[in-house]
């Protein structure tokens, strides 16, 4: 079944979908039951209605703009994001990368609008036209996402959780819980304690947020295990157990996280200094691990099947890594131009030690801020003279506003600036941008591991057409052929 679209969703695609109980569609579109008055995803284990008393919705806050309620046994907004908002480049998909990011909450509609360079009239009218809602019912859905999570996983005041989840009042935070979830926040509260959700724990330490973080299978954990482990900076970043912890930077202050693979989800443990960051954390750690993708639309288009005796060299449910830190990402990645994996986590920790801001935890420092790069870092940074003076200049354009990295952005748009900074050629502007706006079809065919991979494969690089819209993952794929070859990247494994 081929994905559906936003903005014409095909009744029978969905109706199919739905009777199949097809998780692949979990976030993809919501099915609003006018006999009910409520709104599931596709794979709701009730009793699929009758066609006639259903409508398919772009968006949670679509169905919620037209009074329906959430679906209290599937949970809908606990789905897995849609995948058309990295397919997509559009207004209406960048937008929803920013209102995940909570730029409504931090600035309101005149901020997103002016972020995306569009009048807040024509924001709305667009994204009303594409998503059945406008930005601040697209917000009030993700308000109202946040406030569950905590009302279920923490002992959090009601109070508090309303202001930590964006709420202007009390009043309105109890208002948005009971026309979404036809409950109160305290019968909520009472109710998570007695029956286990399928992305929340129970609460766990003090202080600490316990989630499941949930994806459409198959997921090659082996592939992002070894890359989160590759990748490790002494100091802010550790891989013990089977376990990634990092210390981040957030909107209102900092967090340090700790992610396992499980069956089914990923877990999540977040020690967050602000409650207001928990919405723009998690949304951070869905695009670091690309747990919104749709590996088996892509695994189709690549041709790649989890059968036994596949032909392809390929294996199943790889992912793209994302990051959590657009300005990281950039500095991380020309730090590490043309030195070895090992090499640039040695330069990097070093520069962390520096510069970087200690906090207390497993990962006591934070990378360092782009201004603080810009001030000190050719007292720290070694190696050729050139490629430092190119670090510190990029770090100066991010800190002076010349250079914005943020998720709204166009691939075209990005790589272009990027092309402009002394120091980074065409490899470290298509790697940066395929990472931080999760663009699906960037091929690093200039990569030397890549062209070693597709080597392995019998893939010729000038003729990859065929695989659009889906090169950036055959560029993973490529990348793993050569490192299983080598024997860097153990054999897949999948949850």
């Amino acid at each position: 079944m081929d994905n559906v679209t936003i903005t014409a969703l095909d009744f029978e695609r969905c109706y199919r979908a739905v009777s199949t109980r097809d998780s692949r569609f979990d976030g993809q579109f919501f099915t609003a039951v006018r006999t009910t008055g409520i709104y599931c995803r596709p794979s709701c284990p009730a009793i699929t209605p009758k066609r006639t008393n259903v409508s398919f919705l772009p968006t949670a806050a679509a169905a919620q703009q037209a009074g329906y309620r959430a679906c209290r046994r599937c949970l809908p907004d606990a789905a897995p994001g849609s995948p058309l908002w990295n397919v997509r480049a559009d207004l209406a998909a960048r937008a929803m990368r920013l209102i995940g990011d909570g730029v409504i909450e931090r600035g309101g509609v005149p901020e997103l609008a002016a972020t995306l360079g569009y009048s807040q009239r024509q924001l709305t009218r667009v994204l009303t036209t594409e998503l059945g809602a406008g930005p601040l019912a697209l917000a009030r859905a993700h308000r109202a996402h946040t406030a569950r999570l905590l009302i279920q996983t923490t002992d959090m005041p009601m109070s508090d959780i309303a202001f930590a989840a964006g709420f202007a009042s009390i009043r309105q935070f109890n208002d948005t819980v009971r026309e979404v979830f036809a409950v109160s926040p305290t019968t909520m509260r009472t109710e998570s304690r007695r029956s286990p959700r399928n992305d929340v724990e129970a609460p766990a330490t003090p202080g600490l947020l316990t989630l499941r973080l949930p994806y459409r299978e198959p997921l090659d954990t082996g592939w992002l295990a070894w890359f989160l482990s590759a990748h490790t900076v002494p100091g802010m970043e550790l891989w013990e157990n089977g376990v990634y912890t990092r210390s981040l930077r957030t909107p209102h202050g900092h967090a340090t996280i700790g992610l396992s693979f499980r069956p089914g989800h990923v877990r999540a443990e977040l020690a967050l200094r602000d409650m207001r960051d928990l919405a723009p954390t998690v949304a951070r750690l869905r695009h670091l691990l690309d747990l919104d993708a749709d590996p088996l639309g892509i695994d189709e288009a690549l041709g790649i099947t989890s059968n036994v005796g596949d032909a392809s060299p390929f294996t199943a449910g790889i992912r793209v890594p994302g990051c959590l830190d657009g300005p990281e990402l950039l500095l991380r990645t020309m730090i590490g131009q043309q030195i070895s994996v090992r090499a640039a986590a040695t330069h990097t920790a070093r520069l962390v030690e520096a510069l970087g801001e200690r906090i207390e935890g497993p990962v006591p420092l934070l990378f360092p801020t782009p201004a603080a790069i810009a001030e000190h870092g050719a007292e720290v940074l070694t190696g050729p003279a050139r490629r430092i003076a190119a670090i510190v200049s990029a770090a100066r354009a991010i800190a002076d506003g010349e250079l914005v990295l943020h998720s709204g952005r166009t691939a075209d748009d990005l790589r272009r600036d990027l092309l402009a900074l002394d120091g980074v050629g065409p490899w470290t502007a298509d790697y940066v941008t395929m990472r931080s706006l999760a663009d699906p079809d960037i091929l690093l065919d200039t990569d030397l591991v890549v062209r070693q991979g597709a080597a392995l494969a019998d893939i010729d690089l000038t003729d990859t057409e065929r695989w659009a819209p889906w090169r950036s993952y055959l560029s993973m794929h490529l990348w793993k052929t050569a490192l299983v070859q080598r024997g860097a990247v153990p054999l897949p494994t999948y949850s």
